[in-house]
């Protein structure tokens, strides 16, 4: 006997059920992320152009590889193969123009960079293997050159509330590129303490193992992008000013002030020209959404509020959520326009998916969704009971 429900956006009720699923059997949870207020960015829809201010910041090329950074996490740790030669490629064509001649002698590598992608050999120091695949804390390098004691600084941040790590090195410029440096100290700073407590690594008894060099390969005119690569073959992507997509992104990944980059996101994003935003093809995996946890995963999986969406031609769309151990949840439906930047969906073909076999669930999903912000990599939206999501494209296509 098939599992019986029906789904509404007001409400979820059972109407015959032969069997229940809740956390105690799949521990497959929800977001837990707070309500965030719905009428903060109701009303508001955002054009995919980028503001005349992105536009300064960045040049083209240089959005080929942010572009390709959006929804990569972990600063590289999880990037699959596709994602890292996509990098790879718009490294590369950053490295064959003529940025800032000469970068090391340039007041624009001074100051603040954040970490934004890094590639992570096996010989990466302890460091990087430990923090900066751990997208809740946030990676910098301060450089200074100019200085009567010229350093390189790693610095981990945990958070406002608890504080950091910075392992500093002595540096020398050897030429236009390259910076010679050898670490020399390190120490956590915490917030609840009055002292530093030391990183327990002996610096001068590693020998030439705590030295380095790093090249920059491309400094933009604008110092807000750079690429450097490390005397352990790794690739590094630091900016000083980062997009508006990637502060969003970020504040989604630490879980601080999310509502609020939204909203600051859209806001800016706005255009003058009533141009319509359309629900883009493609596959897009949940990032974020605004809603409650709840008791039952089968809840947010027949709603959307977890897994991916994947949207097909002719009106076509399917829910699909990993389960565990080869298990999936499976939703098929349709959606229509209805009217500017709001389709109606309707979602009711529902299985548990293991190998080729199927168990049906009589489901029925109706959603009236809101489209605030598309592009080719990310999508925010209002759906399933008003509820605010971000979405990220993962199927790489290019698709307007």
């Amino acid at each position: 006997m098939a599992l019986k429900f029906h789904i509404t956006n007001v409400n979820f009720h059972f109407c015959a059920c032969s069997s229940s699923f809740s956390r105690s059997t799949l521990a497959f949870s929800s977001s837990k992320l707070s309500n965030c207020s719905q009428n903060r960015t109701n009303g508001l829809v955002a054009q995919s152009s980028l503001t005349d201010q992105q536009q300064l910041a960045f040049t083209g090329e240089e959005n080929q590889l942010i572009d390709a950074l959006i929804g990569i996490q972990g600063r590289g740790r999880s990037a699959s193969a596709r994602q890292l030669n996509d990098v790879e490629s718009a490294v590369k064509v950053l490295e064959g123009l003529q940025g800032v001649p000469d970068p090391t002698g340039s007041s624009l590598i001074e100051g603040l960079w954040q970490l934004m992608f890094t590639t992570r050999p096996g010989t990466a120091s302890p460091i990087q293997r430990t923090f900066v695949g751990v997208d809740t804390f946030s990676v910098f390098q301060e450089i200074s050159l100019k200085t009567n004691d010229p350093r390189v600084s790693n610095i981990v941040k945990f958070s406002e509330a608890i504080g950091e790590l910075k392992v500093e090195a002595a540096a020398s410029i050897k030429d236009g590129k390259r910076i010679l440096f050898q670490f020399d100290k390190a120490a956590f700073s915490f917030k609840f303490l009055p002292f530093k407590f030391p990183y327990p690594v002996p610096f001068r008894l590693l020998g030439d193992e705590a030295k380095g060099w790093l090249d920059t390969t491309y400094l933009s005119p604008s110092g807000n992008l750079r690429v450097s690569r490390g005397n352990k073959g790794t690739t590094f992507v630091l900016q000083k000013k980062t997009e508006p997509r990637q502060t969003l992104l970020s504040a989604i990944s630490t879980g601080t002030q999310v509502e609020q980059a939204i909203n600051e996101f859209i806001s800016s994003n706005q255009s003058t020209a009533e141009e319509e935003l359309e629900l883009l093809e493609g596959e897009w995996q949940m990032l974020w959404s605004s809603q409650m946890e709840t008791d039952s995963w089968i809840e947010n999986a027949g709603n959307g509020l977890m897994g991916k969406q994947i949207v097909k031609k002719n009106g076509q769309m399917k829910f699909e959520v990993d389960i565990l151990l080869g298990f999936k949840f499976s939703m098929t439906g349709t959606y229509a326009k209805s009217s500017t930047n709001t389709y109606n969906v309707t979602m009711d073909d529902a299985a548990i998916i293991f190998g080729g076999f199927g168990y049906p669930i009589e489901m029925e999903t109706k959603i009236n969704l809101q489209l605030l912000y598309s592009d080719d990599k990310m999508r925010i939206s209002r759906g399933y009971n008003n509820i605010l999501f971000v979405h990220l494209r993962t199927d790489g296509s290019n698709q307007k």
